[in-house]
């Protein structure tokens, strides 16, 4: 299996002159903006709002100017960003052309393969905690995760020729980003997550020595349950009954910077947010 193309720079090329559009388009909105009165953000801490909210412009930044850096966490076994190897060959797919996507359901660079399960969208927004807590524009992220099922592409015995359910994004001017994907499974010893990889920018994204932030964030109980009532998801209601926070080794310290908001249910699909703050 070839796991290496043109990557990054091939989509960083067509993408920079996107960007040249959209900024002149940009300028011509700030410019009518700036006659505008300023309208400010609703708060609320109930679910409707918070889903109003993130369907609109992504995640709510805090208003108190202060916020804790998300903690450091292990990539885990399956990253497939050039850390290790599977089968004696490194696995990267941070350097194949069209990992730079929203939408991560379908593998991608000749892989063929559809990850199916509920729908989920994800909304991350990263924030500056150095910075008092200012947006970061322009930074890109690497999210992974398990499919229903609880296998890794790239890494689990019959899906190591798909690369489905890995991608990356950046974020716009407000810090915010988001991915459609499929609500991943429960397997044994793990309490369901996402892995999250934060670069400085896009370009930086092609290589995991420029990562500044490793992390995973997960879902709260009643979503798991719900979430697992779906048809393919079996094996994760088994799975989830003999785990929790408190014993996984990842979420035992706890989860309050690492618990997603969550809308949606199983019919339909989520929509989980999150905002990340690092050391930008």
């Amino acid at each position: 299996m070839e796991l290496h193309d043109h990557g990054l720079a091939s989509d960083l090329e067509m993408m920079r002159q996107q960007a040249a559009e959209r900024r002149q388009v940009l300028r011509w909105l700030l410019a009518g903006a700036a006659t505008l009165p300023l309208m400010s953000c609703g708060g609320g801490s109930d679910a409707s709002g918070a889903a109003a909210g993130s369907a609109a412009a992504g995640v709510t930044t805090p208003s108190t100017g202060a916020c804790t850096v998300i903690p450091e966490e292990t990539g885990g076994p399956y990253p497939a960003d050039g850390t290790n190897t599977y089968g004696g060959s490194i696995i990267n797919v941070l350097n194949q052309s069209g990992v730079v996507r929203s939408d991560i359901r379908a593998s991608f660079n000749g892989a063929t393969g559809v990850a199916a399960g509920v729908p989920l969208t994800i909304k991350l927004q990263l924030l500056d905690a150095s910075g008092s807590c200012a947006s970061l524009a322009g930074y890109a992220v690497y999210v992974w995760h398990c499919d229903r099922d609880g296998l890794y592409s790239l890494y689990s015995s019959g899906v190591t020729a798909q690369n489905y359910l890995r991608g990356v994004q950046e974020t716009d001017s407000a810090g915010n980003l988001s991915f459609t994907t499929i609500f991943p499974g429960c397997y044994a010893g793990r309490m369901p997550h996402v892995h999250v990889e934060v670069y400085p920018s896009l370009a930086k994204a092609a290589s995991a020595s420029n990562r500044i932030k490793t992390s995973q964030f997960t879902f709260p109980m009643a979503t798991l349950n719900e979430a697992y009532t779906a048809s393919g998801y079996t094996a994760s209601v088994r799975n989830l009954a003999q785990i929790s926070y408190a014993s996984d080794n990842v979420f035992s310290d706890g989860t309050s910077l690492q618990m997603a908001t969550v809308t949606g249910n199983a019919t339909d699909g989520y929509v989980v947010t999150l905002v990340i703050a690092v050391n930008g």
